[in-house]
C-alpha cells in the first residue's frame, strides 16, 4: 500500500488536533487550555502542510508567528484572519504545564477553537 504524500500526513495530524478540540468538554476534568493546546496544535499543524506542500523549508517551532513569516518569505499571500492564529501560539508549551498562567476561559476556548476551524479551511483549500 503506497503511504499517503508527507503534507498529507501533515493534514492529518492537524484534522486530529482539530476534531479532539471539537469534541469539546465532555468531562469536567478536562482543562480548557488543554482544549486551547489542540486548537494550536491544529493550526501549527496545518501550517506545516501547506508549507510542505510548497517545498517551504521550515523552522522546528511551536511559534504560528515564525510558520507565517516562513509563508510571506516566500511569496504566498497570507491573509490577516490567517495572521491572526499567531495569538494561538501561547497555548504551545507555557500552558501545558502548572505555573504561572490563568486558566483559560470557556470564551477562549471557543475564540481559539473558531481560529483553528478557519486556518484549518484555508490550508486544506490552499492543498486543492
Amino acid at each position: 500500500m503506497k503511504s499517503k504524500p508527507f503534507y498529507r500526513q501533515w493534514l492529518d495530524r492537524a484534522r486530529s488536533n482539530l476534531e479532539r478540540a471539537r469534541a469539546g468538554k465532555f468531562s469536567r476534568y478536562i482543562l480548557y487550555e488543554d482544549m486551547c493546546f489542540d486548537c494550536q496544535q491544529c493550526v501549527e499543524k496545518a501550517l506545516k502542510a501547506l508549507l510542505v506542500f510548497k517545498n517551504i523549508n521550515f523552522d522546528w517551532t511551536h511559534n504560528i508567528g515564525i510558520l507565517i513569516k516562513s509563508l510571506e518569505d516566500n511569496h504566498i499571500e497570507v491573509p490577516d484572519d490567517i495572521k491572526e492564529s499567531a495569538i494561538l501560539s501561547v497555548y504551545a508549551v507555557r500552558t501545558r504545564y502548572p505555573g504561572e498562567y490563568e486558566p483559560a476561559t470557556k470564551k477562549e476556548f471557543q475564540e481559539a477553537l473558531e481560529i483553528a476551524d478557519r486556518i484549518f479551511n484555508w490550508v486544506k483549500k490552499g492543498l486543492i
